[in-house]
């Protein structure tokens, strides 16, 4: 199992170099950046951190399907798999509805796309001359020049059953995104190949007392689980209670506090090194990738790396 940490998404372009090669130094087994609309590119993030790094890998969580021509994916992963061998895990996905539909490159069939995505990709940067005809792939005779002799992990950020089958019949595995507790990693795995590599995103927070990481984490979670979490909260034994509890507090801070101390340990890193080492441990991903969470993020990063 391999720790890593994430590159803030709102962390300033003139802070990256600093932040990345301070994880390298602490021990981080990998650092990851991440394609958010209206933050920083994923590929130039990446390029950027591999350049001034050494020795850590760095992934790429996502390039959503529909912002990018396949052929010049493969491309871009290509040379950053050239310039540095065995260092790059690239992720690819669907992307957050809201964000593709703002740009107008929400597909009406999100599954159709990424299945027709991912097979051409991983074909490309095998070294294959791909043809396809497909709803929204278009390739005739297209190929690398030059295809990387060590070719990185391709893996999927999806969440929905159908889309982690197609992930693991075409990608080396998946990005389980925030939150990603230990049952819906479970969950996933039933549906994955045995050889698939799972990466989870967590939300951390290292400090001596677990209630004052608890405190910091409590709002981050009132914010996604407005959302559709489904496939992230459903496997959870208090699934129903937390469906209850959010019905009855319509605001994000009354509900925050409500939240029993044990979801959010079950749902977050949280409390001191020894007891978030241990869950991590527990998870049951091959990589799990702690979020900084805080305004000081330097602070942050150096609190994370107690639980390495």
């Amino acid at each position: 199992m391999t720790a890593g940490v994430m590159l803030p998404r709102d962390l300033a372009a003139a802070e990256i170099v600093p932040f990345a090669r301070r994880a390298e130094e602490l021990g981080f087994g990998e650092v990851w950046v991440v394609e958010d609309l209206g933050f920083h590119g994923g590929i130039a993030q990446a390029a950027t951190v591999l350049a001034v790094t050494r020795r850590i890998r760095v992934g790429i969580g996502i390039l959503p399907a529909g912002a990018r021509n396949v052929a010049f994916t493969a491309m871009e992963l290509a040379t950053l798999a050239h310039l540095h061998p065995g260092r790059v895990v690239a992720g690819i996905g669907h992307g957050v509805p809201g964000w593709m539909r703002q740009v107008g490159a929400w597909p009406s069939s999100p599954l159709t796309l990424f299945a027709e995505y991912a097979r051409a990709l991983t074909g490309l940067m095998r070294g294959e001359r791909v043809r396809v005809e497909g709803r929204y792939v278009r390739l005739a005779d297209a190929g690398l020049e030059s295809p990387p002799e060590t070719v990185p992990p391709v893996l999927a950020g999806v969440r929905g059953p159908k889309s982690l089958a197609v992930a693991g019949a075409e990608l080396d595995g998946v990005i389980l995104a925030e939150p990603a507790p230990a049952e819906y990693i479970a969950a996933a795995r039933r549906i994955l190949p045995p050889h698939a590599r799972v990466v989870a995103f967590e939300h951390a927070v290292v400090h001596p007392d677990a209630e004052t990481a608890r405190a910091q984490l409590r709002p981050l979670l009132a914010e996604v689980t407005k959302r559709s979490l489904v496939p992230h909260v459903e496997p959870l034994p208090f699934v129903a209670e937390l469906r209850e509890l959010r019905a009855r507090h319509a605001d994000a801070e009354s509900f925050a506090a409500a939240l029993p101390g044990e979801w959010v340990d079950a749902l977050t890193l949280a409390g001191p090194a020894d007891a978030v080492r241990q869950r991590i441990a527990g998870l049951g991903a091959d990589s799990v990738v702690m979020i900084p969470v805080g305004r000081d993020r330097p602070a942050a990063l150096e609190a994370l790396a107690t639980a390495l």
